[in-house]
């Protein structure tokens, strides 16, 4: 009986070690808070439409891509996370209706959109260790939500748009109703008429000008709307091109 009561008891400790264990590989290892960025530039979170569950929240996870470029695994937490989710399915929802479609104004095929958040100035920023993986948990509820706006456009020119706002010399435009912008049978056309038809997310038929006159067309989300980047979610000049 001797024996066996310790094989027993041997048995729990080894059951307590391994739960121990699966706890400890499950908590996120946490840094200090550290801010990201430039004080006066733009960066921006995309979500890759992945969830986790993260200090019992459901929060999306993606990428932050900073003003300088650089690209880095984030989670996003705090304020807006439910409605970067709600926004990100709505818009898988939309390209699978529309992408591979053809636009009827310039005859070309729809291509998948992409929404994004951008943050005006530094990006409070966790780095946390879970499971191994390295992310950077932004810590929305530290950021002004007068600082934080969302917007869409080609998924292949997000990064572009975040370089195009940190670039001296871009502003934002609507394009009037007649634009030949949309007629324009390429992608830049296609994506400007787009955004239209993407009306559920926001409103459509913006676009970026950069200084060497390239200009991005994109879409702005009705939440979050942030009064600080006014100048990109509420232009008000309209670009007006003859040919």
């Amino acid at each position: 009986m001797g024996a066996l009561k310790y094989a027993i008891i041997g048995v729990v400790v080894a059951v307590i070690v391994v739960i121990a264990l699966v706890l400890l590989l499950q908590t996120p290892h946490r840094a200090p808070v550290q801010y990201f960025g430039s004080p006066s530039g733009y960066e921006a979170f995309v979500p890759n439409g992945q969830t986790m569950d993260y200090n019992g929240n459901t929060d999306p996870t993606g990428t932050l891509i900073l003003s300088n470029g650089t690209s880095i695994p984030a989670i996003w937490t705090g304020q807006y996370a439910k409605t970067i989710i709600q926004n990100h399915n709505q818009i898988v929802r939309l390209n699978n209706q529309f992408v591979g479609q053809t636009d009827p104004i310039n005859g070309q095929q729809y291509v998948p959109l992409q929404d994004f958040y951008v943050i005006k100035g530094q990006v409070p920023v966790e780095q946390v260790t879970i499971n191994g993986q390295t992310y950077y948990v932004i810590e929305a509820n530290n950021i002004n939500p007068a600082d934080i706006a969302g917007f869409y456009t080609y998924q292949g020119w997000v990064t572009n748009f975040v370089e195009a706002m940190n670039t001296p010399g871009t502003y934002a435009a609507r394009l009037p109703g007649n634009s030949p912008v949309y007629d324009w049978a390429n992608i830049t056309g296609t994506v400007a008429y787009q955004t239209l038809q993407y009306d559920e997310l926001g409103t459509g038929g913006y676009i970026l000008v950069l200084p060497n006159t390239t200009i991005i067309p994109y879409g702005i989300l009705d939440s979050p709307s942030g009064s600080a980047l006014t100048n990109f979610d509420s232009p008000q000049q309209v670009y007006n091109l003859s040919s």
